[in-house]
């Protein structure tokens, strides 16, 4: 036979409403707790996408900084390629100078040479035509060297009567003797200089300028028809008083006036060609 466990039903009502109770409060409890994570993951959340604002302007602002410096490295490469072809370009410069200078500095010493050259031969020229014409007076013929150039100058009366531009025998002595000189050195320049003194001229020339012309004249063809001199070495002037030696105030100064000079000087055809180019 069966035994019955009789429960009372109110105890058994009381039983499910503690239960009951229990599981509510941990549910209510649970739900808070889900409630409270839910914000704090809402706030991280917002401070995350603070944070990923605040990146994206970081980013923003990096990148406007890259660019700057690109364009700084830009720039400044530019300048390094314009100072680099400045640099070759002074370099060139610098070369093409150092060559220029080098040029002239050859120029200047071929041009020392050809002067000292030039000063060799008219001191040779010089002795030969002082050796030539020692036999005249010192008073009436003298050669000297003076500015690279050989000066013979031959007084009124070892040439010409007063007044006159006849050569005298004594001249055409003396002339002979230049031209002996002047035949063996064929690379010379000649230029005859009338002079006379300051007293007005009276007879066939018209005034002193014509005397000291014609003087020259007379004494270039002799040099050229007599003794065979080239023409084309030869230039004749006259200069009338106008460049004495001494004063015409006096009778010896008026004496030394009077002259014929021939000029004599080594040709620099060679030289001016140097300067020109």
């Amino acid at each position: 036979m069966k035994k019955y466990i009789i429960v009372p039903v109110l105890a058994i009502l009381t039983l499910q409403a503690c239960v009951s109770k229990k599981v509510l409060m941990q549910s209510q409890r649970e739900t808070a707790a889900l409630r409270q994570d839910s914000m704090e993951l809402a706030n991280r959340n917002a401070a995350l996408r603070n944070n990923v604002s605040g990146l994206d302007k970081d980013i923003e602002t990096l990148k406007a900084n890259i660019q700057s410096l690109n364009n700084d490295i830009d720039r400044l490469n530019s300048q390094y390629g314009q100072l680099g072809q400045q640099s070759a370009n002074q370099q060139n410069q610098l070369s093409k100078t150092k060559e220029e200078l080098l040029q002239q500095q050859q120029r200047l010493q071929q041009l020392q040479s050809l002067l000292e050259n030039q000063r060799a031969q008219a001191r040779e020229l010089k002795d030969k035509m002082a050796d030539a014409l020692k036999g005249f007076n010192s008073n009436d013929l003298t050669v000297i060297l003076k500015n690279g150039k050989v000066y013979v100058s031959l007084s009124e009366n070892l040439l010409f009567p007063s007044g006159s531009a006849v050569v005298n025998p004594k001249g055409k002595e003396a002339l002979s003797k230049l031209a002996a000189v002047l035949n063996m050195n064929t690379d010379i320049s000649v230029d005859i200089e009338g002079h006379t003194d300051s007293i007005p001229i009276r007879g066939r020339y018209q005034d002193n300028w014509d005397l000291s012309t014609a003087r020259a004249n007379s004494i270039v063809r002799i040099l050229v028809n007599n003794y065979k001199v080239d023409p084309v070495n030869i230039i004749a002037s006259g200069h009338s008083y106008f460049d004495p030696v001494q004063s015409n105030s006096t009778i010896e100064g008026r004496t030394k006036n009077r002259r014929t000079e021939i000029i004599l000087s080594p040709k620099l055809e060679e030289m001016y060609r140097l300067i020109e180019g």
